[in-house]
Parts: C-alpha cells; sequence; structure tokens
C-alpha cells in the first residue's frame, strides 16, 4: 500500500466525535508513517488492556483488530496488560467507581486474555508488557510532577465525571490517577500511537499526548475507535446487557449471533470487525443499494468473515451451511454432541446435563415458551421423564443428540 492507502485503512472505522481533531490526527498519522518510511523504521504503536475479567467479546478485539492492520504494514505492536491501571480501575465509562482487584486476580485475567488476543494478533510480531514494570517504580514525588501537568477542572468536565457530580455521587481520588498512569505508558514506551475506543479519548488525547510533549517527547497519534454496538445493535455490546458475542463460544454460536444482528449496525460491524477494506466495504454497500446483493447475503458474508477470523475458513463455512440448514431450511444439523440418557432424568434433567441451559429456572421458562423440542415436537413438561432418545433442540441454535 502506498501512504494515502495505509492511512485510508488505519483511520476506517475511527470516532473522535470533532470532525476537526478527526482531520489533525489523519494528518499527523499521515506524517508519522511518512517519516518512518523515511527513516526506515517501524512505528510504536500500542492498545493497553485492564484485565478486569476473564472472557472476551467481540467489542474487546475492535482495537486489536487496528493493532493487527498496523502489524500487516510491518509496525511494531505491543499488547500491553494493565497490571497496574487494573488495580485503580478505569472511569471512563463508568457512573461509578470500579471494584478494585487485587494483583493475583489481575495476573489471572491477564493470562486468557493474551490467549484470546492471539486469534486477532500476530503471536510472533507481538510485544506483551505489562505496565507494572515502570508504573511500581513511580514515588510519590513523582506523581505530584506528573499531576502537576493538569487542573481538576479538566477531570471534572469529562461526561462520567460531571453527571456523578450533578447527582451528587461519590468521585474518588484514585480515580483521577488513572488518566495519568495511562499517560505515562505513552512516555515510558515512547510511543508514537495509541489505539483505544472513544471512551479512551480523555486518556490518549489529553493525558498521553500532554505528558510526552511536557517531558520531551513528541505527542503520539491518538487513533481512536467507534464502540461495537451489540447484538441489539443499539446499545454498546457489554456482559450485563447480554447483548455480546463471546469469542470463546464455538463457530455456529458466534455465526448465528452475528445473523441476529439489524441490518443498521452492519456497516459498522463491517469497519470495525472484519478484514474487509475501505473498497471492499463500500462495493458490498453499493450492491445492496443497487439490489445486486440481497442484505441476507451480505450479512452472511459479513458473519462467516467475523467467524473465520477467530476459527478458520472450514469451521466459518460448516457454521454458515449448519445456518442455513436450521433456520432456512428448517432442518437440524448434521453435527451436533451426543448425550447418553440415564435412568430416571427428566427432561429439566437433561437440559441442564447437556449443557444447554444455565439453571433449573432457564430451562422451564424454555420449556414454558415453547423453546424445547425432541425430533421436532414441542416438550411441555419439564417434571415428566425424558421421553425417549433422539434430537433434542433447546432455542433456536442449540442441539444435542441424546442416546
Amino acid at each position: 500500500m502506498n501512504i494515502e492507502e495505509q492511512v485510508e485503512l488505519l483511520m476506517l472505522g475511527t470516532e473522535y466525535g470533532d470532525e476537526d481533531l478527526k482531520k489533525a490526527m489523519t494528518a499527523e498519522l499521515r506524517e508519522r508513517l511518512m517519516l518512518a518510511q523515511k527513516e526506515n523504521r517501524p512505528l510504536r504503536v500500542y492498545c493497553g488492556y485492564d484485565p478486569t475479567s476473564t472472557d472476551l467479546h467481540l467489542g474487546h478485539t475492535i482495537t486489536m483488530r487496528k493493532l493487527r492492520q498496523f502489524q500487516d504494514l510491518g509496525h511494531e505492536v505491543t499488547f500491553l496488560i494493565g497490571s497496574y491501571t487494573a488495580l485503580v480501575g478505569d472511569p471512563s465509562d463508568k457512573n461509578k467507581a470500579r471494584p478494585i482487584l487485587t494483583e493475583e486476580k489481575v495476573a489471572e485475567n491477564a493470562m486468557t486474555y493474551t490467549e484470546q488476543a492471539f486469534r486477532v494478533l500476530d503471536r510472533e510480531k507481538t510485544k506483551i508488557r505489562y505496565n507494572g514494570e515502570w508504573l511500581s517504580k513511580l514515588t510519590l514525588v513523582d506523581l505530584i510532577r506528573l499531576g502537576q501537568n493538569f487542573t481538576v477542572q479538566q477531570f471534572l468536565a469529562r461526561d462520567n465525571f460531571a453527571n456523578r457530580l450533578e447527582k451528587g455521587e461519590p468521585i474518588y481520588i484514585h480515580e483521577t490517577f488513572y488518566a495519568l498512569m495511562q499517560g505515562y505508558d505513552a512516555v515510558a514506551m515512547e510511543t508514537d500511537v495509541q489505539i483505544g475506543g472513544s471512551d479512551q479519548l480523555f486518556n490518549i488525547i489529553v493525558a498521553g499526548r500532554k505528558l510526552q510533549e511536557a517531558l520531551g517527547q513528541k505527542p503520539l497519534v491518538g487513533i481512536i475507535t467507534a464502540i461495537l454496538p451489540g447484538t441489539d445493535g443499539v446499545q454498546r455490546m457489554s456482559k450485563s446487557t447480554g447483548n455480546i458475542v463471546p469469542i470463546n463460544t464455538g463457530a455456529n454460536d458466534m455465526f448465528g449471533k452475528l445473523m441476529s444482528v439489524p441490518d443498521s449496525a452492519m456497516a459498522l460491524y463491517m469497519r470495525l470487525v472484519t478484514r474487509w477494506s475501505p473498497h471492499e466495504i463500500e462495493k458490498i454497500e453499493q450492491d445492496v443499494v443497487s439490489g445486486a446483493l440481497h442484505p441476507r447475503d451480505a450479512k452472511m458474508n459479513m458473519a462467516g468473515e467475523i467467524t473465520s477470523i477467530f476459527y478458520g475458513e472450514e469451521d466459518a463455512k460448516s457454521a454458515r451451511e449448519n445456518f442455513v440448514k436450521t433456520f432456512q431450511q428448517k432442518e437440524i444439523p448434521d453435527e451436533m454432541p451426543d448425550f447418553a440418557l440415564q435412568s430416571g432424568q427428566t427432561v429439566v434433567d437433561v437440559i441442564l446435563a447437556a449443557g444447554l441451559a444455565e439453571s433449573k429456572s432457564k430451562a422451564r421458562s424454555l420449556i414454558d415458551q415453547k423453546g424445547v423440542k425432541l425430533d421436532g415436537e414441542v416438550l411441555e413438561r419439564g417434571d415428566a421423564p425424558f421421553p425417549h432418545p433422539g434430537v433434542l433442540q433447546v432455542g433456536k441454535r442449540r442441539f444435542v443428540r441424546v442416546k
């Protein structure tokens, strides 16, 4: 790619909330890429991840996809584990203080993060670092000197703090440390480019750039990505709202969940999650508008592309075929797990033992909604003995062969 094509790709799916700021970051990125080419050196690019939980969903991978684009263009990418920032907790998208994690819990979560991240990133080209390397060495005097670069008003003007202040809800002093700590990450690694979601705008554009400049470095370029909506197409993808696409769920489940995304959110999913170029995405959108491509087929192509990133081409192809059979042709999939029926087991017992529902109440709810079938026949009583061996279907996408 030439420089302009690289800029177009790397700015795909970005969201700054201000067109002038976006133009400024675009111009600075172009300048950095040209300088790197002239000096024959890669740009130093990073994104930080606070391991506050163990499992990642598709929304977490948006910045990883952007890191991968930089990797593919030959730049130096660091996957930074926020081993110290996670102890504070990022207040950027929260209306209350996060719970403070132990170092042991952070370390445990970090192990699962990196393994899941390598489904997107090139393992051989990725540097893994922990910000405890430098943050643990800061003294109280160091923290005071970092804090001298900011005013209290700058922090209180942020939406989440301003809203809490207006409601009389507490804002803790340690929450203001987070932006300083993240800004210092950029200084410690002499960062050229930092990637983050739009909720990180203050931490990257204000804190990171300001601290670098104050400490004699050239301010980084902030690549700020849009936030991925969940399967409802409206709210931010979040475990708490239940609208997530987990990345450790299996190809069939991922494909099915992606097919449930509303057409209105397809453009954002294509720009944020797929490996398609801006021109490929533009062509798909034009074909949908002209009628040359049915929206359903466009979505199936998108679901297949995303599923293949995490599970490979063969599993993605199989998931597509299973989806067509199950939902479009109303057939059951060819392959499904087996379950050995035990004497005396009820319908609810089998659903739970086969892992098709999380609890007895959930299983009963599915039965009440007529969402449980055996060989196509609706099962209406959860407390009844399991009728006979056959294909048990729970919900729309879960099947097991009872033997």
